[in-house]
């Protein structure tokens, strides 16, 4: 039985539809092993890049989360201030749901959840796949990161000598789960 004044520990992931839905995916594999209640939102931009970037099905990666809420469901729990989490990763975030975010527009469960993690000064944390970027781009970004979310491009490091891709992608989840002081062990240090 959970304790009623602690709500159980609860992360929003948003995948929306920029290349690099494995980002989204892998992250929710991550949190599987973790003790946090995941809560997934997909655009239907992100299901066609599934389907293009990797052999899973929007079944597969529904299965890796607590909790799915459909893209056009703004009457979800995700969408109240009220419905406390630790907050909300949207990875990748495309340049249309960072802008929406970014101007305060709410058109579909997922700006709306990225919304609510910004008035409710909870962490939101956007993995931007674009390049290169125009002053559009970087004004959102600029605006987004006064409002206090953390943008953060999935930029590879080299000091931890990655080997493979997936070496990669998880020392970039690894570390945007540092953000929300969640370890799972999958990050090489710098010593």
């Amino acid at each position: 039985m959970s304790d009623p004044i602690r709500p159980p520990d609860r992360l929003v992931v948003g995948i929306s539809g920029a290349s690099g839905v494995i980002y989204g995916v892998r992250l929710l594999e991550l949190l599987k092993d973790l003790p946090v209640e995941t809560h997934l939102v997909m655009t239907r931009t992100a299901e066609v890049a599934l389907a293009h970037e990797t052999s899973l099905k929007v079944a597969d990666v529904q299965a890796l989360a607590d909790k799915v809420h459909r893209i056009d469901d703004l009457a979800a729990s995700v969408s109240s201030g009220s419905f406390r989490t630790l907050g909300m990763i949207v990875a990748p975030c495309s340049m249309r749901s960072l802008g929406e975010v970014a101007n305060g527009i709410s058109s579909n469960l997922l700006t709306r959840a990225a919304d609510v993690a910004l008035k409710e000064r909870r962490r939101l944390v956007l993995l931007p796949r674009e390049t290169p970027l125009h002053a559009i781009h970087l004004r959102n970004m600029t605006r987004l990161a006064e409002a206090g979310a953390v943008i953060a491009p999935p930029v590879p490091a080299f000091y931890n000598r990655p080997q493979t891709l997936g070496d990669m992608i998880d020392h970039t989840l690894g570390r945007i789960l540092d953000l929300f002081d969640l370890d799972c062990g999958i990050v090489k240090r710098w010593r």
